[in-house]
């Protein structure tokens, strides 16, 4: 049996998979963390997550021994707990977003020490769409504009989306495209027509949206669109418990949810 532990416990994303893995007869959760001054401390993490008394109090520090750790928070906990799982030999699945350039940095320096999973959306259905979108920018070519449009909650902190600027990421990889010159973010006053490789990303904030992506591909006669759209947290949760047992007892190094799908 795994034994998982989860940093955010408390979050929308954290308990979720408190719930799914508390359900799931593979996994035992053994550990339920948040914040030093989260005032749910102390408490039951079933009591957040409704799934009713798990015996497993939220705390502040990782005391449990875990086979894997699963965190979905801000940037600054996710690279803390992942120095922690360096040190007590934890695998470690990462869905949070909005990790900058050196943090990735030191996240690859600890996957020398143990595995981990990094992806910016665990959804099963969205890296397939990384995939598409890839080799659909290829296909079409430069007569095709692309925009990248994504809505998420008002509660969402950073912007574009993970999700947003990987989908760059893949579109820009199989057309030669560069990242910090050829994608821009939103558009204002007098912008001029369009260059040709231009990729323009924009970020819609409203309401509750869990997560809708969609890469326009546009010519001159026609449009050609992908969508994904979340109906529940649970897509993310269940990808994020997927991968956890995928990564379980892997040698260290970088994995992604493409690994886990074996694309």
């Amino acid at each position: 049996m795994l034994k998982i532990a989860i940093n955010g416990a408390c979050g929308r994303m954290g308990a979720r998979i408190a719930a799914l893995a508390f359900e799931d007869p593979e996994l035992k959760l053994v550990a339920a963390l948040e914040r030093d001054e989260h005032l749910f401390l102390g408490k039951d993490v079933g009591s957040v997550a409704g799934c009713g008394e798990t015996n497993i109090k939220i705390t502040s520090i990782l005391s449990a021994a875990a086979d894997v750790l699963i965190d979905f928070t801000s940037p600054e906990s996710t690279m803390a707990i992942a120095e922690i799982c360096a040190k007590k030999n934890i695998a470690l699945v990462v869905g949070t977003t909005g990790l900058n350039q050196q943090q990735h940095e030191e996240m690859r320096h600890i996957s020398q020490k143990i595995p981990c999973l990094v992806s910016p959306n665990m959804s099963v259905g969205v890296n397939v769409m990384f995939d598409l979108v890839a080799r659909m920018a290829k296909m079409l070519g430069g007569d095709f504009d692309i925009e990248i449009l994504e809505t998420h909650h008002r509660f969402k902190k950073d912007s574009p989306s993970g999700t947003a600027l990987r989908l760059a990421e893949r579109i820009c990889e199989a057309t030669n495209r560069k990242m910090d010159k050829d994608v821009i973010y939103g558009r204002h006053g007098i912008t001029g027509e369009r260059p040709i490789n231009q990729v323009c990303m924009h970020a819609v904030r409203s309401g509750d949206v869990i997560g809708d992506h969609t890469v326009v591909f546009g010519s001159l006669g026609e449009r050609l669109e992908i969508t994904h759209k979340a109906h529940t947290r649970d897509t993310f949760a269940r990808g994020a418990i997927r991968a956890a047992k995928f990564i379980a007892h892997k040698p260290p190094k970088i994995y992604c949810m493409a690994d886990v799908l074996q694309m």
